[in-house]
């Protein structure tokens, strides 16, 4: 998101950018962003948001989760809808527990393409029960 300072006085003219406004949030600045469970446990964070480029509207969140520094980490398509953002925390709040985003949908770093292309977008939505 850009904002143009309109200060005359100033002689500011150069674009300068913005990670967030009241109803807005650019997606650098939900790229790390932490999920949280219902009781404020810490689930893991965004990694991405996969955009429908025919509506403009966000799909999923790609959420990482388990692993350590890195091995072994899974990644959890997450349909946007499910997020609501909680400014106490910082972060989003998911009404899942851990153990059925563990069973859900998910792929490593090497399945990225089965994604893609391989129809995990209808696994994710059956398995949440969400439509987009």
């Amino acid at each position: 998101m850009t904002t143009y300072d309109r200060g005359a006085a100033s002689g500011q003219t150069m674009a300068q950018s913005v990670d967030e406004t009241r109803e807005l949030i650019s997606a650098r600045k939900v790229d790390g962003t932490s999920v949280y469970n219902a009781n404020g446990d810490s689930l893991g964070s965004i990694h991405d948001i996969m955009i429908n480029k025919r509506t403009g509207q966000v799909a999923y969140a790609v959420m990482s989760f388990g692993g350590f520094l890195g091995i072994g980490e899974k990644y959890h398509p997450l349909p946007w809808s499910m997020l609501r953002y909680d400014e106490s925390q910082g972060g989003y709040r998911v009404n899942l527990s851990e153990d059925k985003l563990r069973k859900g949908p998910a792929y490593s770093q090497t399945e990225l393409d089965d994604f893609v292309v391989g129809g995990y977008g209808r696994r994710v939505q059956d398995y949440y029960g969400t439509g987009l």
